[in-house]
């Protein structure tokens, strides 16, 4: 081999690839002021909140949705697919987080029961009811007719939602202007 092939060899193996940006997901990268769209209603973005585990990667998304003087939550569990589910804030108070019931009654012969239970580090953005980088307790209970009830505490405050399961395939997401 000649010394210009070498040397053609070295600079050619020096050229930077292009980098392949992975393909962004809308359920985990909408900003405060993208628009969502779900069940034909639109909702402005004010507020989101990424849940994690130290050292991996986020799994839950919830995303605070206003439509006029009405605030909702979007909250987006990342699995093998994307769990949806579009929430509503529920008025309540408990004292103590080690007093959390595994069945909820909620009137009406309704109950929801727990599903899972566990505590994770939240990073916020925009206007939400957190602090970031402060651990929460998340419980989520299950019930009938696919109702699912959230409940979460952060230092002696609580927070409830009540929501309905969602296919991901009818949200619909408009990115603001940057």
């Amino acid at each position: 081999m000649s010394i210009w092939k070498r040397v053609g060899a070295i600079i050619k193996s020096n050229k930077e690839e292009p980098q392949t940006k992975p393909a962004a997901n809308p359920l985990e990268d909408t900003k405060v002021g993208d628009i969502i769209s779900v069940d034909l209603e639109e909702y402005i973005v004010s507020g989101k909140l990424v849940y994690f585990d130290r050292g991996f990667a986020p799994h839950r998304f919830a995303y605070y949705l206003r439509n006029g003087q009405q605030i909702s939550c979007l909250l987006v569990e990342k699995g093998r697919t994307y769990e949806c589910f579009i929430c509503e804030f529920v008025e309540g108070s408990l004292d103590d987080p080690n007093d959390v019931p595994t069945q909820l009654d909620v009137g009406k012969d309704f109950t929801y029961e727990l599903e899972h239970h566990r505590s994770d580090l939240v990073l916020t953005e925009g206007n939400t009811d957190y602090r970031a980088n402060d651990p929460v307790l998340f419980w989520r209970y299950f019930g009938a007719d696919n109702q699912y009830f959230f409940l979460q505490w952060q230092d002696g405050k609580y927070v409830a939602m009540e929501g309905t399961r969602t296919p991901a395939g009818q949200i619909k997401i408009m990115k603001a202007s940057q």
